[in-house]
């Protein structure tokens, strides 16, 4: 097949407009096209006036040879590249030892799941619930306040990415096209096709619920094992080698291969971790709040008389300033028509993050507004000193939100003014259990309270409105990304623990729902082709 990409149409546009479109820039006639397929759609909203669709499409032609030669000094006619995915093994017989997936978010899942789809059977042990039942623990907590430390937005089936925005984006580098496989076994286990194709896909939390359950039953039905409420506690490491893991009841799972993928709030993992010597670095992550403002005024800033238009949805926004303090402050996990979250997963401590729907329908638009920080100026004393940070500026959250679990939270005219909030304006917080208005000033470090000031009327700059005085600020955001590494050679293990795999967003190597699966596929893979050697080898007698 051919690639065409850089079609640029009217919003509005029909169908046989856009084929129209592709047969006079191929210089073909109808007769010529068998097919065509769209690979991606996106859209350029740089002129709010003249908002176009662009189009990547992928074309069936008998005369393929013919256009490539024609058009190859044109970078936008290309041969279509092979984007499906090709298994690097299949278990060997007899196998003696299963593999372990600690962790079933995304990273654990998609690892789990390629493992099975190559034979491995995998066991994979989430210390959480079910999805099901992990969602109405969540959604009790948000309704009456009642706290569960192993049964909340972060720990349980489905990661913390099944209460989140369902974001399917990401910019990593993926020149084996792993985020089509990913995108393609979400569509299989329910999602709607169009996050094949759309620019910033999204599936929203409700829809994440089902497609979880169903890609658990896929990795059952290909003989793999997932258990629930199954805390690992500790790790049986012989001569710097990985041989089974001891659960939170007292039992033991031999095996020589451990995909850890517990995600960025598994703290009391990450300290067994470091007293059992694994090799742990601290690294830079980012603090800061969230800030809700209508949607309507988001969508008018970026669409303009388009705004509303069912093809654009809720509009996002991105936004970064670099202070004259030395820190940057930008947005993060920007949630359109969605909602803040109460995040926490240990008791007396409050965490907020932001999650939309599908139809990303809500009232307002909610970001976290966040200051980047570093170890070398931060937090210095040691591999977790970070997770120390994130529990002090969390604890004091909650003493700030009264403590009973509602989140602190100021208007942004106040907060600019350094004026406690007493009342709420015409921004209503979507925070749940509920907000506590106060001075936010206390909140965070002096560093990132005076770079938030600064940076918030320059947001105001870019879209109007942004520094409105009844904009709501709910804190505090800490869980932007681990703040640990567990460092990783080429091959995927630890650096001085071998058959020791760590992966995805707790170990410091993924940001989010797409870049953990396609990290666990990669790690799936590494684990594959170790065991495969080492059954080849004692087959032979090395």
């Amino acid at each position: 097949m051919l690639r065409l990409s850089e079609i640029k149409l009217p919003l509005d546009h029909t169908d046989e407009e856009l084929q129209a479109t592709i047969l006079k820039k191929l210089r073909l006639k109808a007769a010529d096209m068998a097919s065509y397929k769209v690979f991606k759609r996106s859209y350029d909203a740089r002129r709010r006036s003249e908002i176009r669709l662009v189009y990547i499409v992928d074309i069936e032609t008998p005369k393929q040879k013919q256009l490539l030669n024609r058009f190859k000094k044109d970078p936008h006619v290309n041969p279509t590249p092979d984007t499906s995915y090709h298994y690097v093994a299949s278990a060997p017989q007899g196998l003696e030892h299963r593999p372990v997936v600690i962790g079933n978010g995304p990273c654990g899942m998609f690892a789990g799941l390629l493992l099975a789809q190559m034979g491995f059977k995998p066991i994979i042990l989430e210390r959480g619930k079910a999805v099901h039942e992990r969602s109405v623990d969540t959604f009790g907590f948000w309704s009456k306040g009642k706290f569960k430390p192993e049964s909340n937005v972060q720990f349980g089936e489905g990661g913390a990415g099944t209460f989140s925005d369902g974001k399917l984006y990401s910019r990593i580098k993926d020149t084996n096209h792993h985020g089509r496989k990913v995108l393609q076994e979400l569509v299989n286990a329910g999602a709607v096709p169009e996050i094949l194709y759309i620019n910033k896909p999204h599936i929203g939390t409700y829809r994440l619920v089902k497609i979880v359950e169903n890609l658990r039953n896929t990795i059952l039905s290909l003989g793999g094992d997932v258990r629930f409420e199954t805390r690992v506690d500790d790790f049986d490491i012989e001569d710097r080698q990985m041989r089974g893991v001891i659960l939170a009841n007292g039992d033991y799972i031999r095996t020589d291969h451990v995909v850890l993928a517990v995600g960025h709030s598994a703290r009391d993992t990450f300290e067994m971790l470091h007293r059992r010597g694994v090799y742990i670095e601290p690294k830079p992550f980012s603090i800061g709040f969230r800030v809700e403002h209508p949607q309507p005024l988001i969508d008018e800033c970026r669409f303009g008389e388009q705004a509303g238009h069912p093809i654009l949805g809720a509009a996002d926004y991105k936004l970064v300033h670099h202070c004259s303090n030395g820190r940057s402050v930008y947005s993060f996990c920007m949630c359109p028509g969605g909602q803040v979250v109460a995040a926490t997963s240990e008791t007396g401590r409050v965490v907020t993050n932001g999650m939309s729907q599908y139809e990303r329908s809500g009232k307002n638009a909610n970001s976290g507004i966040v200051v980047g920080i570093t170890p070398e100026e931060d937090y210095p004393d040691g591999p977790l000193a970070g997770i120390a940070l994130q529990r002090e500026l969390e604890s004091r959250a909650f003493e700030l939100g009264g403590s009973t679990y509602k989140a602190p939270s100021q208007l942004v005219g106040d907060f600019l003014a350094g004026e406690p909030s007493t009342q709420l304006g015409n921004v209503k917080p979507t925070y749940r259990p509920g907000v506590h208005l106060c001075d936010l000033s206390t909140s965070l470090p002096d560093y990132a309270i005076e770079a938030i000031r600064e940076a918030l009327p320059v947001f105001d700059k870019k879209i109007k409105g942004f520094a409105m005085h009844d904009a709501v600020l709910t804190g505090v955001e800490t869980r932007t990304s681990s703040p640990i590494r567990i460092k990783r050679g080429d091959d995927f293990q630890s650096l001085n623990t071998k058959g020791l795999y760590p992966a995805g967003e707790g170990a410091g190597y993924a940001g989010g729902i797409l870049s953990a699966g396609v990290d666990g596929i990669k790690v799936a893979e590494a684990v594959a082709l170790s065991i495969v050697e080492k059954a080849a080898c004692f087959a032979g007698g090395g």
